[in-house]
């Protein structure tokens, strides 16, 4: 059993991770290891850091979407794919292992942060797309979600330079349109660790009312300060998202170098 005041700390950590989740997306950063510090195992840690994960996702989609920064009729094909393919990623997951993620991973994140830092191609307005949405939402969208249910860190970005360059919506737009996807997947997953009946409800529910507060604060201010704030913490949270996979002693790539 978890004591109360475990609960009312990691009440505190999900709404602080629910903010910068809707931000700029790395929330399980903070929450999964603290999850693992309070004595859960690692497969209950993964399943209650997905159910509070889904609420802040959809806490911060909520808010993008009474701005009118869904374009529902884009948005739900892609939503209802991530969402399919999360869950085919979540039954997968005791079938790949995880070695060639972890060492590829950390490499993919630090491109995203070099891209998000130097690319031209962040703009406020929309641009042309550079892909349809029916191809994107068949391909593009299920890859990614089937990423966030096998593995998980860093899905938010992926998410993010996919819809920026091909679909070409703004920072601010591609931000909500990220949580929407993101929302599904973690949904699609969540729905598979339910089944197991691994999630720790009274743990869960309470970091799922700390980042549902906390993704109502963060997506307000990504609203009101737009590329200016989710630009640099994109920049800063893939490259923390990176050091983490890197610091972990099982990584393949530290493995290789000896370290």
């Amino acid at each position: 059993m978890v004591h109360l005041d475990v609960i009312a700390g990691l009440f505190v950590v999900a709404a602080l991770a629910g903010a910068l989740d809707a931000i700029a997306g790395g929330g399980g950063l903070v929450t999964l290891p603290a999850l693992l510090l309070a004595g859960l195992s690692p497969v209950q840690a993964l399943g209650t850091n997905k159910l509070q994960g889904a609420v802040s996702a959809i806490s911060s989609t909520s808010a993008f979407a009474r701005r009118g920064l869904i374009d529902w009729k884009s948005a739900l094909p892609v939503a209802l794919a991530a969402a399919a393919a999360g869950l085919c990623g979540a039954l997968c997951a005791s079938l790949l292992s995880p070695q060639l993620l972890r060492a590829v991973v950390p490499i993919l994140l630090i491109g995203i942060a070099l891209y998000f830092g130097f690319s031209r191609a962040l703009k406020s307005e929309d641009v042309a797309p550079r892909l349809a949405l029916i191809p994107f939402a068949c391909f593009v969208a299920p890859l990614v979600g089937f990423y966030d249910g096998i593995f998980g860190p860093g899905a938010g970005a992926f998410y993010m330079v996919a819809i920026v360059t091909l679909l070409g919506y703004g920072v601010l737009k591609a931000t909500a349109h990220t949580k929407l996807a993101n929302a599904a997947s973690n949904l699609g997953s969540l729905s598979l660790f339910v089944l197991k009946g691994v999630v720790i409800w009274p743990v869960g529910l309470a970091m799922a009312l700390g980042a549902f507060i906390g993704a109502q604060v963060g997506s307000r201010l990504a609203m009101r300060f737009g590329p200016r704030l989710i630009r640099p913490l994109l920049v800063v949270i893939s490259c923390a998202m990176a050091v983490k996979l890197l610091a972990d002693p099982a990584n393949p790539i530290r493995q290789a170098i000896g370290f």
